[in-house]
């Protein structure tokens, strides 16, 4: 029987990195859409794990992470999305969800074989972190309205490929667990 978890990537951010102009409005518009999805798998009784950039801070934990985002000038775009205490949190150092992390080893503990992505950036962390994860035979669904690019072009391109050379479900937000 499959199991799915919702992972939300990078999305305890305080955007004062040199691509945070390009990608604020997309993540203003894909916010309250990720934040419906968490909510809906949340009742759905899902599992939820956050995967999320330590900002070069080895010594972080997610609740430094989270207070650091949070007193910043884009609270707002965090606010929506804070983990709740049952939440899964996992740090990372480069774009892939799985690169270095414990994420695999979590997510076969809990029996997991499809991953629900979403998040920022489409045409980077989403779409090496699918890569990822088709490598490692696990499906993967990706709702459209739920991840945040800093360039068009490339997001929509990203999403073919997920959908074309992993296999990919590429799908409204709505579409699941409603």
């Amino acid at each position: 029987m499959s199991k799915t978890a919702l992972i939300v990537i990078d999305m305890i951010n305080t955007y004062d990195h040199p691509d945070a102009e390009l990608l604020l409005p997309s993540a203003r518009k894909m916010v309250p859409v990720a934040a419906g999805l968490l909510d809906r798998a949340r009742r759905a009784g899902e599992t939820v794990v956050y995967v999320n950039d330590n900002f070069g801070q080895w010594r972080s934990h997610h609740g430094e992470l989270l207070d650091k985002a949070l007193s910043g000038p884009h609270a707002g775009l965090v606010e929506p999305l804070v983990p709740e205490e049952d939440s899964l949190f996992v740090v990372k150092a480069r774009h892939s969800i799985f690169f270095e992390t414990p994420l695999s080893y979590l997510l076969h503990q809990e029996g997991i074989d499809h991953l629900v992505l979403c998040g920022q950036v489409t045409e980077q962390c989403v779409l090496y972190s699918a890569l990822d994860a088709h490598i490692r035979h696990l499906d993967v669904t990706v709702p459209r309205d739920a991840v945040a690019h800093i360039h068009a072009d490339l997001a929509d391109a990203a999403l073919a490929m997920m959908e074309r050379n992993m296999g990919a479900r590429v799908c409204d937000s709505r579409d699941l667990w409603t």
